[in-house]
This record gives C-alpha cells, sequence and structure tokens, in this order.
C-alpha cells in the first residue's frame, strides 16, 4: 500500500521537518503486522514529496491475537485501511499531533498539499468517496480499477486509486486521512471500544461534526 504526499510550498523541503523524518534513501520502522517504508523521490526547493509505503505480512495478520482476519490470502497488504492509520499514529505522531520543534510556526501554516493512494477501496463508490471529502475543501480526482484486466466482463473493482488536492495544514491532511480512510475502507482489523471512539474523536475536533 503506498501513499504519497507531495508539496510546492517554497522551500518545499521543509516537509521533511514537518514530517520529522530526514532525507535519507529510505528509512524502515518495524509494525506489528509488517514494515512500514519512508522515503523521498523527490525533494528540491520546488518541490518535495514524500512515500510511504506500508508492506503488511499477511502471514502475521492471521497468527495476530483477536486478529479479526483468518485467511492468508485477503487485499490488506494492497489497500489503504485502518492498519495504515495506526501505521501513521505509531511513525508519524509527532506530524499527526501538529507537533514540530524546528518550525512551529510552519506546523500551523496552511500549503498546498497533495495526496495520492494506491489504492482505496470505497464502500459506495466515488460518490460515497466525493461526499465525505469535499466538504473539507478537496478537489478529487478519482481513478477506477476493473477486477482483472483479461476477463473484463467481471466489471469493476470496489479499488481506487485517489488523488487529493488541498490548500490546508499537514496535520489536517493527516488527520482527515486517520479518521476517514477506516471509514471508507469499513473493515477496521481492531475492537472500535469507547477508547477507540474517543481518540478518532479527538483527531476530529473542529471539522469531523
Amino acid at each position: 500500500m503506498l501513499l504519497t504526499i507531495t508539496t510546492t510550498y517554497q522551500p518545499a523541503t521543509d516537509l521533511g521537518f514537518l514530517l520529522h523524518k530526514h532525507f535519507a534513501p529510505c528509512q524502515t520502522f518495524p509494525l506489528s503486522f509488517g514494515t512500514a517504508h519512508i522515503f523521498y523521490p523527490e525533494a528540491s526547493t520546488n518541490k518535495c514529496t514524500a512515500a510511504f509505503l506500508l508492506d503488511i505480512d499477511p502471514i502475521k495478520l492471521v497468527r495476530r491475537r483477536a486478529s479479526k482476519i483468518s485467511q492468508y490470502v485477503n487485499d490488506r497488504p494492497y489497500v489503504a485501511s485502518s492498519f495504515l492509520s495506526v501505521a501513521k499514529a505509531q511513525f508519524l505522531g509527532k506530524a499527526l499531533n501538529d507537533r514540530c520543534k524546528e518550525l512551529p510556526e510552519l506546523a500551523q501554516t496552511p500549503m498546498p498539499l497533495t495526496a495520492k493512494i494506491s489504492v482505496l477501496r470505497c464502500r459506495g463508490g466515488e460518490v460515497f468517496l466525493k461526499q465525505l471529502l469535499e466538504p473539507l475543501g478537496y478537489s478529487i480526482t478519482v481513478q477506477d480499477h476493473i477486477l482483472d484486466e483479461k476477463f473484463p466482463d467481471w466489471g469493476k473493482s470496489p479499488y481506487y486509486t485517489v488523488h487529493l488536492e488541498n490548500n490546508i495544514t499537514l496535520s489536517q491532511l493527516l488527520r482527515h486521512l486517520y479518521v476517514l480512510i477506516p471509514v471508507l475502507d469499513d473493515d477496521k482489523h481492531y475492537f472500535v471500544g469507547e477508547e477507540e471512539i474517543n481518540k478518532l474523536l479527538r483527531h476530529g475536533e473542529a471539522w469531523l461534526s
């Protein structure tokens, strides 16, 4: 599963400060359900892109205690889901919570941001996707995918490549994705109890209503 975030704010490389991740060739973070990788395919003063690659281990998913997933073959390694939200909270926690010691004012500054999600499973299709995100000011481009190119009669899949553009703070973008991607996917790997609801509401303050 791949998420990229691009900005043309200048100097665009300030994105690295906001994410608290330097421009090393690639940084890797172990997770209980796989591995997260962060790298910058483009980093200049005019344009900077941060890429987040989530490599989910399907065997670990099945063997985890209290896991809702019981089959080794599933779509979880390939789609943006609640696993992405958990991963972001672990290795992008400071950016998610709007903290930046080096550039505190920039963390509060709206900037042009483009997010690309490859891919997102969306219950309700493109209509539901836009109903959720357009009220937050996003310009949305959606590319649908057929189930199998060899068998076009099977029709379209529920998976989409999604481009989102907005002029907002980085923490706002991350919070929107943190809360709403599991809503769109609607197949959470954890039990949603009161504690989890309160966490989602905290990240949704000032915009979720």
